[in-house]
């Protein structure tokens, strides 16, 4: 009769042992669970705030969060992105150079710190930050980045390779291909500027930049006509208007002011601009 009730007893206590260690492990798993969440929020709350409309209130939070946890490296890119949104750029430069210094940047962080030495007229430096970052980071903003640089450099074989290549790395390419245009056009290239900006345009209907810059590489070919892309009543204008200056850098001065006065007319506004041009124009002439 003592055996069952040894066994009983034995059976029991393993019970009990296993409750207790059932609650420390659902303890710990709660605190795990809640550390987590806490990331969680800070993650998107940092996310929150990097697209924030005021970036000085990023700037903000970022410095204070920074001061608090200064191990955080998430947080002292927070701060550097941040900065860089606010315009910020000597400071964004030393804080892009703090990540950088940390055992845990990666090459992702190095193309930031480039690209805001490039804002920051630091060309040179920027050069040797992108050549010491690995080249199998293959990254869109790495080859906008390198072909930007070579641009300035007038390796011109060099840029339209890493043109193409940061095309071929985006789903939204109408500014780089608009970038690349204008690289085309500042060598006279303006035939091949043109199709570029033609095709900024195509993916984005928006990108008045690449009309404006489609009209200069029309007008240098001494072509006057508008080309059939949208735009509206205001946009029509201000393209007559560079198309006009285009006219005249050409030595065509008379078509130079006819576009001009069609700019004026077209504008739904006073157009004080082109107003002036042509003024300077008339008083050039009469002179």
């Amino acid at each position: 009769m003592r055996h069952p009730i040894l066994v009983s007893v034995c059976v029991a206590g393993i019970a009990a042992l296993s409750a207790c260690d059932k609650t420390i492990d659902k303890n710990a798993v709660d605190r795990k669970f809640q550390d987590s969440l806490n990331v969680i929020d800070e993650s998107n709350l940092n996310d929150v705030m990097l697209s924030a409309g005021d970036p000085n209130e990023a700037v903000t939070y970022f410095e204070r969060a920074s001061a608090n946890a200064p191990e955080r490296l998430d947080l002292k890119r927070g701060l550097a992105a941040s900065l860089v949104k606010a315009k910020r750029i000597p400071e964004a430069k030393r804080a892009w150079a703090e990540v950088v210094a940390d055992p845990a940047s990666t090459p992702g962080d190095r193309v930031e710190l480039a690209d805001t030495l490039i804002r920051a007229n630091d060309w040179a430096e920027a050069e040797q930050v992108l050549d010491a970052i690995p080249p199998t980071v293959e990254t869109f903003k790495r080859y906008r980045l390198e072909a930007m640089i070579a641009d300035g450099n007038k390796e011109w074989d060099k840029a339209d390779s890493f043109y193409e290549t940061a095309v071929g790395l985006t789903t939204q390419p109408a500014n780089v291909l608009n970038n690349w245009g204008y690289s085309k056009l500042s060598r006279g290239d303006f035939a091949g500027a043109e199709r570029l900006f033609i095709d900024a345009i195509r993916q984005d209907r928006s990108l008045f930049t690449a009309k404006n810059n489609l009209v200069l590489a029309r007008g240098a070919q001494g072509n006057y006509t508008l080309p059939v892309v949208p735009m509206t009543q205001i946009e029509r204008a201000n393209l007559l208007h560079t198309l006009g200056l285009a006219a005249v850098k050409r030595g065509d001065v008379q078509i130079g002011k006819g576009l001009m006065r069609e700019a004026i007319e077209t504008h739904p506004q006073h157009f004080e601009e082109a107003a002036r041009s042509l003024d300077a124009l008339e008083a050039s002439v009469t002179n």
